[in-house]
């Protein structure tokens, strides 16, 4: 299991800001190179563009350019040659034990000339990983915003004990944030409220186009993403303390931003953060051994949860009326036991192949006899 921790630290920005515009030059290098010769293979890149890279920067540190050698061949490897990554001057550096050493609170950061050293702020909720967890590494990063450098230092520990107890479904929407099979429902209007202002207030303010329009604009950047970060934090908080639950089923929504729905419609989708809540909810989960798993979504609004029966005109909004057998409930909370239900089905028939692949076919005429 492991955990990223940020801290906003004090470093010289006559040293930091040139070695990470010097490191995205290196990395940038590194991806065309790996281009234009169709591979991602370390050995050969180290043997291609080590030698000239340390003559072209020299007050680079060795380790740390093989660290953002290693990290473009990664980026190579995991875009497949379909994408051109790139960074900026001010794009993130990554760190390792060789780079970068934490004792204590104190951390040294490889730089140009000698290492960095300081002493980090930890905030108290933070100091039980800094004592017990170990420390894997890191990434330094800047914000031009506030031209505020931060550390995301990454620990690890062992997993904790899987619990046992009960399987939830979770269907999430736009008119609420999540409903679960057990009936609890989590309201999102008071969202939508709020994004329905911020985003009347912008398009006055670009209307506007004065100094202090554009300065009013600046102040309230990152207002909506902070909000929507604490509903997210809360509402998963509260699904993931539940008793006797062990394993949560959420929908399988990778596609949702793929599909062409209208453009009112897909802005409303861009806008809400459904993969956040998502990462809140598996990490808050694993912290206490329980899991999040994924179900295909699909018919999971149109299928009864009793008989089973699957027409799109079973749903109306947000009720649902079976054609075939007549039963009533709310439309989410259907598509969640729907999704619930189908996990389970699914791995029972998991089970239900790997035991007829563990025993052998009977054949008529053979014997098993030795």
């Amino acid at each position: 299991m492991k955990r990223t921790v940020s801290i906003p630290v004090n470093l010289p920005h006559q040293r930091f800001l040139p070695l990470m515009g010097f490191c995205a030059d290196i990395f940038n290098q590194h991806i065309d190179w790996a281009l234009k010769e169709r591979t991602w293979n370390k050995n050969k890149a180290h043997k291609a563009l080590y030698a000239d890279l340390r003559l072209q920067y020299p007050d680079v540190p060795s380790a740390l350019l093989q660290t953002v050698r290693d990290n473009a061949m990664e980026a190579v490897k995991a875009t497949k040659f379909k994408r051109h990554p790139k960074q900026k001057s001010t794009s993130g550096l990554r760190y390792d034990k060789r780079t970068m050493t934490l004792r204590g609170y104190q951390l040294t950061l490889s730089c140009i000339g000698k290492r960095e050293k300081l002493i980090l702020s930890v905030p108290e909720h933070f100091k039980e990983i800094f004592k017990t967890w170990e420390f894997c590494g890191g990434t330094l990063t800047y914000s031009k915003h506030s031209k505020q450098f931060w550390v995301r230092l990454v620990f690890e520990t062992v997993d904790p004990p899987q619990v046992t107890g009960e399987i939830q479904g979770i269907d999430r929407g736009l008119y609420h944030q999540a409903v679960t099979s057990d009936g609890q429902f989590f309201s999102s209007s008071k969202i939508r409220g709020v994004q329905r202002r911020y985003l009347f207030n912008r398009r006055k303010l670009q209307q506007k186009g004065t100094r202090s329009a554009k300065g009013r604009l600046k102040a309230m950047s990152g207002r909506e993403k902070r909000f929507m970060k604490d509903t997210n934090h809360c509402v998963s908080k509260k699904l993931v303390l539940q008793p006797g639950v062990a394993v949560f089923v959420i929908e399988d929504l990778s596609s949702i931003s793929t599909q062409r729905r209208g453009k009112k419609m897909n802005k409303w989708l861009g806008s809400w953060a459904f993969y956040q809540q998502e990462q809140f909810l598996a990490y808050k989960a694993e912290a206490l051994g329980k899991r999040v798993v994924h179900q295909d979504p699909r018919y999971t609004s149109q299928k009864c949860n009793v008989c089973k029966h699957i027409l799109r005109t079973n749903r109306n909004k947000s009720r649902f009326c079976c054609k075939n057998c007549g039963h009533q409930t709310h439309a989410d909370l259907n598509a969640a036991r729907n999704v619930r239900d189908d996990y389970i089905l699914s791995c029972t028939l998991e089970r239900t192949q790997e035991q007829a692949s563990v025993n052998a076919p009977y054949v008529s005429g053979e014997s098993n006899l030795v």
